[in-house]
C-alpha cells in the first residue's frame, strides 16, 4: 500500500536518526571508488612513463576495480534515490553497510518496487557512459576501467532483470527475489565474465 501519514512520519524519524550513518556510508562508498580511481591514475601514469610490466599490471588491476566499484556504487545509490522518489517505505542502516537501505516489501507496491529497481539500472548505465566517454581506451589499463564498469552493470542486470521480468507476471517481487539462489549468482558471474572478455577484446 501507499505510505500513510504515520508511515511518512516514521520514515522521516528513521532518516533523521540515521542521517550520520548515511553520510558515513556515502563517504565510505564514494571514497572507495574515488580512491581506486586515484590509484588507477597513478599506476597508469607510472606505466606510461616507465613502460614497466609491474606498472602495467597494477594499472590493469586498479583500472578494472575502479570501473567496477564506481558503477556498483552509483547503482546502489540510485536504488536509494529511486526508493525516495517512489515514496516507498524503507529503513536506513545505523552503521556502515554495503547496502544503503532496507526495502520494506510488505509495505510497498509493485510500482514502487519497479521505480526503485529501475533507478539502480539507470545509475549503473550512467556510470558506464560517464567512464566510457571520459577515458580513451588506448592502453590496457584504460581498457580495464571501461571493462570493469560494463562488467558491474552486466552483473547487476543479470541478477535483477530476471526478477523484474518474473514480477510482471506474478506481482510478487519478494517471492521472485527469493529465487535468487547460488545457481543464479554463479550464472550471473559467468555471464558478466563473458561480457568482460568480449568488451576487453572489442576495445583492445
Amino acid at each position: 500500500a501507499e505510505l500513510t501519514m504515520e508511515d511518512t512520519a516514521e520514515q522521516e524519524a528513521i532518516t533523521g536518526a540515521t542521517l550520520p550513518a548515511l553520510l558515513k556510508n556515502a563517504l565510505v562508498h564514494f571514497g572507495a571508488a574515488l580512491g581506486l580511481l586515484c590509484m588507477f591514475a597513478a599506476s597508469d601514469s607510472w606505466s606510461s612513463l616507465t613502460g614497466w610490466g609491474l606498472a602495467l599490471f597494477l594499472s590493469v588491476m586498479t583500472g578494472f576495480a575502479a570501473g567496477f566499484a564506481t558503477t556498483t556504487v552509483l547503482h546502489e545509490w540510485f536504488h536509494l534515490l529511486g526508493a525516495w522518489v517512489s515514496g516507498g517505505r524503507f529503513e536506513l542502516p545505523r552503521g556502515v553497510s554495503f547496502f544503503v537501505y532496507d526495502w520494506k516489501f510488505e509495505h510497498n507496491t509493485v510500482r514502487q518496487f519497479y521505480t526503485m529497481s529501475i533507478a539502480g539500472s539507470i545509475g549503473g548505465m550512467l556510470a558506464v557512459l560517464l567512464l566510457a566517454t571520459s577515458i580513451v581506451p588506448d592502453n590496457p589499463g584504460r581498457v580495464a576501467v571501461v571493462t570493469g564498469a560494463v562488467t558491474s552493470f552486466a552483473l547487476g542486470s543479470l541478477i535483477e532483470w530476471p526478477v523484474l521480468r518474473r514480477t510482471l507476471s506474478s506481482g510478487r517481487p519478494l517471492e521472485e527475489l527469493s529465487k535468487t539462489d547460488t545457481g543464479v549468482l554463479v550464472r550471473a558471474l559467468l555471464g558478466s565474465a563473458l561480457v568482460a572478455a568480449i568488451v576487453a577484446w572489442w576495445l583492445s
